[in-house]
């Protein structure tokens, strides 16, 4: 019997560039100039422009004909619905999520984790009572913010020297040191769940617990979001608990 040799994924630099491209549209809230879009990529502008004209040509990206600033277009929802719909986890969890939301008055979210730059909402129970994070499905985050990012370095599968390096460029309200968060990832190691409490945004307590596949390793969380005085320890901890029962049924249907 032959061995099988490993397949070589050849690069492809034009889809890198496009791809590159549209990830900085998606993290800019304003439309971008050519320049703008050009210069942080390290691209000359001529490439950028037949790439962006392709792009158009698709419906991935639209541009204002008075500013000739470039958005992303509306081509990408049928390709974001495609998304969601063919995955099993929004289905699987969001059960969960509306009864977590409705026992305990929180914003119940299921997470996608596809790598170390962003984590992705694909799922929502929204609370009645008012919270200071806006989301919806579709939302991006850093990955390693807040209690999602905990539980990313702690059942991930990450370097640490990358993990460092992209925990550094983190905005939080109230940043933890690199040391006191390296602790945090291994006591929620141990415990299974993150609590974050006013560190990535003031006066919200964020719960999040991971959901494992096969392997032991985390592709996607259960966040739970809610107002500090809403959530003390107590009631913080009765729903890690519950987040964490919940987040095995899911791995475990997953997985059948």
């Amino acid at each position: 019997m032959k061995e099988r040799r490993p397949v070589r994924i050849r690069a492809v630099p034009a889809v890198t560039r496009a791809v590159a491209i549209l990830r900085l549209l998606s993290r800019s809230r304003a439309p971008l100039a050519l320049k703008a879009i050009a210069e942080p990529l390290g691209l000359v502008p001529s490439t950028a422009l037949h790439i962006l004209r392709a792009l158009l040509a698709e419906g991935l990206v639209r541009v204002d004909p008075l500013t000739k600033q470039y958005g992303l277009g509306v081509g990408m929802l049928p390709l974001a619905r495609a998304v969601l719909e063919n995955s099993d986890f929004p289905s699987l969890v969001q059960a969960s999520l509306d009864d977590l939301s409705g026992r305990y008055g929180v914003t119940a979210i299921g997470v996608e984790l596809p790598d170390l730059d962003h984590m992705v909402v694909v799922a929502l129970a929204r609370a009645q009572a008012p919270v200071r994070l806006h989301v919806d499905v579709g939302s991006r985050f850093p990955a390693l913010i807040s209690a999602t990012g905990r539980c990313l370095a702690a059942f991930g599968e990450h370097p640490p020297a990358e993990i460092e390096r992209r925990f550094r460029q983190l905005r939080w309200n109230k940043a933890p040191s690199w040391d006191d968060w390296r602790r945090e990832v291994e006591q929620t190691r141990r415990q299974g769940f993150s609590i974050d409490r006013g560190n990535y945004i003031a006066g919200v307590t964020i719960v999040a617990v991971p959901v494992l596949n096969r392997r032991g390793t985390i592709a996607r969380t259960l966040v739970a979001v809610g107002l500090g005085n809403q959530l003390d320890r107590a009631a913080a901890l009765r729903l890690a608990r519950d987040m964490k029962s919940a987040a095995q049924d899911v791995s475990a249907q997953m997985a059948a």
